[in-house]
């Protein structure tokens, strides 16, 4: 008998090399809102180490928050035929995550990034290999999260919508990546629509709205947002914390406290995302799933990567009994 899949990721999947930088420097505008990495040009430059990171990239980091959440959990990726590729599966496997709908591709490499790490940040060289993609059939499960794919995915987004449309009861969970943001919301309107649950950043935002230098409060952002379609919009801010508007209401998530400064920030955005979804595929109501979601951030950025410090829900439960006094979500 068919068992009904709480949650499938649909997106791409890469390694990440995490090289740890010691000697360089960071050289921001005036404003802090253009910050460069600097490196001496021409020269040897030592590192502290190399981590390697299977299985990762939004869509993947989504459905290992899923599973570790409780949920049965599948990722939809396209992956090289090669050894890490394989390794890729071996992991999601690992995490309980299903990999019946991850298709190999003949000849071709899986995705690998380069992470360039200093103090607390990164800066990630990406290569997104352009897999042929084909939305596979599958039976409906009650939540598809959508994420990051390649530059020629357009036509894969549009079997995505048609797919949506065939199961009219299955809840989409959307976090663009680069490129469908770059495809603007007009060619990507279908499914902004069809959306229950949207989530970008505050420059995100502006970009896919088209926004460009002029200040906006966040009311009028998470508005304009919610006037895409979605139900309900997230939209984060850093370690300032998160807004949330379901056209009636809109909430100011603070951030949970650090037990002490974070490592690393790779995947705080994913982790947020993913378990203020799950939480609502679970059952919570948003205002649950908001408190939800800034504890796996900060547990994530105490380790390497976006996916080991992902917690369990009794975990993430315990971190939310001892949370203080004004750390819930409080209407705007």
């Amino acid at each position: 008998m068919f068992k009904q899949l709480d949650f499938m990721a649909v997106g791409d999947m890469v390694t990440d090399a995490f090289i740890r930088l010691q000697d360089a420097s960071v050289n921001c505008d005036v404003n802090r809102e253009r910050c460069e990495l600097c490196v001496p040009f021409a020269e040897k430059i030592p590192y502290e180490f190399v981590e390697i990171i299977k299985a990762v990239g939004n869509s993947a980091n989504a459905a290992v928050s899923a599973a570790r959440l409780g949920l049965s959990s599948a990722l939809v990726s396209d992956i090289g035929n090669d050894q890490n590729g394989k390794d890729c599966v071996t992991e999601l496997k690992r995490n309980h995550v299903s990999t019946r709908y991850v298709s190999f591709h003949r000849g071709m490499e899986t995705n690998y990034h380069y992470v360039l790490w200093f103090e607390d940040e990164r800066t990630i060289l990406v290569k997104h290999q352009e897999y042929k993609y084909k939305f596979p059939g599958i039976k409906p499960p009650k939540w598809i999260y959508l994420s990051s794919l390649a530059s020629n995915s357009f036509e894969y987004h549009l079997e995505i919508d048609a797919y949506l449309k065939k199961h009219p009861s299955v809840k989409l969970g959307f976090q663009p990546g680069t490129f469908q943001m770059k495809l603007g919301y007009e060619k990507l309107k279908e499914l902004y629509v069809r959306t229950e649950l949207f989530f970008c950043n505050v420059e995100e935002a502006k970009r896919i709205l088209g926004i460009r230098n002029e200040h906006i409060e966040i009311k009028e952002l998470l508005s304009k947002m919610h006037a895409c379609g979605p139900r309900i919009v997230c939209i984060t801010d850093g370690p300032k914390g998160a807004y949330a508007y379901d056209g009636t209401d809109a909430w100011f998530m603070p951030p949970y406290p650090d037990p002490k400064p974070p490592f690393e920030r790779t995947g705080a955005g994913d982790a947020f995302a993913s378990t203020v979804c799950a939480a609502l595929a679970l059952g919570k109501n948003l205002e649950t799933a908001l408190m939800w979601g800034p504890i796996n951030s900060m547990s994530v950025v105490q380790q390497v990567g976006a996916q080991k410090g992902l917690l369990t829900q009794k975990a993430l439960e315990e971190f939310l009994a001892k949370a203080p006094e004004d750390y819930k979500p409080k209407k705007m």
